[in-house]
């Protein structure tokens, strides 16, 4: 058997399985939470919870330490959910998109080219977007913060050419999320996606089940896919963002006052992981195109027009209903 850099590196992951990120602390603390994600612990995700759990351990004389297990540890994004929604995991940062197989209307945020640029984006999850979808959380049993985490713009990658227009997805094999959203969107653009858990994106870029994908700069940079593709498409086809997701039982465990400290922290957390991902936009595709990959601007309008003609908005105003697609007009402006 080939071993392979990214063997290695999967072999010494399986070996710490379910050991997180920050260890348990040498006093016993009242409320030990688990915190997972499926971000490498270099995402500015990461490097804000582990200051945010310092702080939170800190404020609250010891009584809860949040442990964090990143890198889909626990498992993979639809496993820990259901672990979340059980108990076996207190807290989770996931996708909206991929909340949706819970929480259908929570997928409204990840509209193809809904956003034009990020002042469009917090104005409408700081605001009645983002009101609405949280409340859609809530009445399936969850708990969410109040700000949203960056994930950021999504660019199309690819082993084979750049894709600047709609025409260049025809039938090409990409890997989306699991997210009903995400496969009609290209579907409807002419492409053949195929829904794989982001723990197993590397092995199907490296093994051809898939030609490309599609992710943030960040994500590119810190999984490493630049390994994998060559080609990065700057389309910034959809907007994506982590809810900060609790256990409901858990979190009226906590008393009101450790509740309110856990939440200020976790919020004043993503805010300052947002301004991570920002800075780090501006500078990544320079360092991407520095690791070997082709960036090319794609021509945003044909892949807007085509939706258009496919009936994607229709689709999916229908789907949410034309109070929630108001919303979110306006929010973003006139879709259909």
């Amino acid at each position: 058997m080939t071993m392979t850099r990214r063997t290695v590196l999967n072999a010494a992951a399986a070996a710490t399985l379910a050991a997180p990120w920050i260890h348990a602390r040498a006093a016993k603390a009242e409320f030990t939470y688990k915190y997972a994600n499926n971000l490498p612990v270099t995402h500015p995700m990461n490097i804000r919870a582990k200051e945010m759990s310092a702080a939170i351990l800190a404020e609250t004389n010891g009584r809860v330490d949040i442990q964090i297990f990143p890198s889909s540890q626990l498992g993979s994004d639809t496993d820990v959910l259901s672990q979340l929604r059980s108990g076996g995991v207190e807290f989770f940062t996931l996708s909206g998109l991929i909340l949706s197989t819970l929480v259908p209307g929570a997928a409204i945020t990840g509209v193809g080219f809904a956003f034009k640029d990020y002042d469009a984006v917090w104005k409408a999850l700081d605001g009645e977007l983002g009101a609405h979808v949280r409340g859609l959380i809530n009445k399936a049993n969850l708990v969410v913060m109040d700000r949203i985490w960056d994930n950021g713009f999504r660019q199309i990658t690819s082993s084979a050419k750049p894709v600047n227009t709609a025409a260049d997805l025809a039938n090409f094999k990409i890997r989306v999320p699991v997210s009903p959203m995400w496969t009609s969107m290209f579907k409807a653009l002419g492409a053949s996606p195929t829904s794989i858990n982001f723990a197993e994106v590397y092995t199907a870029l490296q093994t051809k089940v898939v030609d490309g994908q599609e992710n943030p700069f960040a994500v590119i940079d810190t999984a490493k896919l630049y390994e994998v593709q060559k080609y990065c498409s700057v389309t910034n086809h959809m907007w994506d963002g982590f809810w900060f997701l609790g256990n409901r039982r858990a979190w009226e465990r906590l008393p009101e006052d450790l509740r309110a400290i856990v939440a200020r922290n976790i919020n004043a957390a993503g805010m300052k992981q947002r301004a991570d991902v920002a800075a780090m936009n501006t500078s990544l595709q320079q360092a991407l195109a520095g690791k070997g990959m082709a960036v090319s601007e794609a021509q945003n309008a044909t892949f807007r027009d085509h939706l258009k003609k496919a009936g994607f908005y229709n689709e999916w105003k229908s789907k949410f209903g034309p109070e929630a697609w108001a919303v979110l007009e306006r929010s973003v402006g006139a879709l259909t």
